[in-house]
């Protein structure tokens, strides 16, 4: 419902604005398409499954040279973004395979592969994916001393809610002087302009925006780029310009179910954990870049969702750490325990 509405959306403001919706249609198609994978093979195959989407994201980035973050992409604008995102989600998928495997010796390999991606990212040159990497496998090693899965749950949407914020705070100039040089030094001046055109339009076209694809049509800045694409390289942004608040809104509400659904899986707390981290860490890189844009980001953030929440044929180790704990006893939900009177279909009600 959540995918369908995105994608209705944008052909509600396409067909008011005279926009091109091609390019949400098909990223919404690609996250469907992803989740619907990852759904099946998390449940056929709970370790082999991320295990290979995580070797076949590290492959991407290496075999296909247009990921591969070179010096027309120095910034974390375009490519180099997509390069990290790749390897964020390829490391996540690895640590949640691991987690998934029961033998300690295919868990330590499956850890010794996200380590792997991490280095793979600082030889290729890609700092943010190594910092993004690195940051998702401590996560992962620190879920698995957590028990009750909503703190992490919480956690992590607020990390997201302040990466959406501080970027915001940049575009408006609300931050102090020092930390507004710092952020925009990194961000690049340029950029922080084209979030300044899309806030500009979002606020002429608060309702539905400008139309999908649009944002190169109105703003000044963006033919000033050496490689103009017309977009303002924020997933944020480009929903406030094209699409309005609404937008942004069904935005929220996408990656609000997502944790929601891993909050109810009933996979290991460690591995909702530990792919809730990496969406989240998905969802900052998009909102200071243009990754999103990229076909292979979406079909992966889709392949994480979907093994994460996948319901797996066979049983998977531990009640300790079972997403069916809510009170953190050690027992699923529909596990009866000694002293319940509930019988199971059959058996002799006891005595009174």
């Amino acid at each position: 419902m959540v995918l369908g509405a995105c994608a209705t959306w944008s052909l509600v403001t396409g067909a008011l604005r005279e926009g091109r919706p091609e390019g949400v249609l098909l990223a919404v198609l690609a996250v469907a398409a992803g989740y619907a994978a990852g759904r099946i093979g998390g449940a056929l195959l709970p370790v082999a499954a991320p295990c290979a989407g995580a070797l076949a994201g590290l492959a991407l980035v290496v075999a296909v040279p247009g990921l591969a973050p070179g010096p027309r992409f120095a910034g974390p604008l375009g490519h180099a973004g997509a390069t990290a995102a790749v390897l964020t989600l390829s490391a996540g998928a690895a640590c949640c395979a691991a987690w998934a495997a029961s033998a300690p010796a295919v868990r330590l390999a499956l850890r010794a592969l996200a380590v792997a991606i991490a280095s793979t990212a600082a030889v290729l040159g890609s700092g943010s994916g190594f910092v993004f990497c690195t940051a998702v496998l401590l996560c992962s090693l620190a879920a698995g001393r957590m028990r009750r899965r909503g703190p992490g749950i919480a956690v992590l949407a607020l990390v997201a809610a302040a990466g959406a914020g501080t970027s915001w705070a940049v575009a408006v100039r609300s931050l102090p002087d020092g930390l507004a040089e710092t952020l925009e030094g990194w961000l690049t001046q340029h950029r922080v302009r084209l979030w300044r055109d899309a806030l500009r339009l979002a606020h002429q076209n608060a309702g539905v925006g400008a139309g999908p694809g649009r944002f190169g049509d109105f703003s000044p800045t963006a033919p000033q780029s050496l490689q103009p694409d017309g977009k303002p390289h924020s997933a944020l942004f480009q929903q406030a310009a094209e699409q309005g608040f609404i937008g942004v809104g069904l935005l929220a509400v996408a990656y609000g179910w997502m944790l929601y659904a891993l909050w109810r899986t009933a996979r290991p707390t460690p591995l909702a954990l530990t792919a809730g981290a990496t969406l989240t860490a998905l969802a900052v890189i998009a909102t200071v870049g243009d990754a999103l844009s990229f076909t292979a980001v979406s079909v992966g953030a889709g392949l994480l969702a979907g093994t994460a929440t996948a319901r797996p044929l066979a049983d998977e180790a531990g009640p300790a750490h079972c997403g069916n704990d809510p009170d953190g006893t050690g027992r699923r939900r529909d596990e009866a325990g000694p002293n319940d009177l509930r019988q199971r279909p059959g058996q002799n009600q006891p005595a009174p």
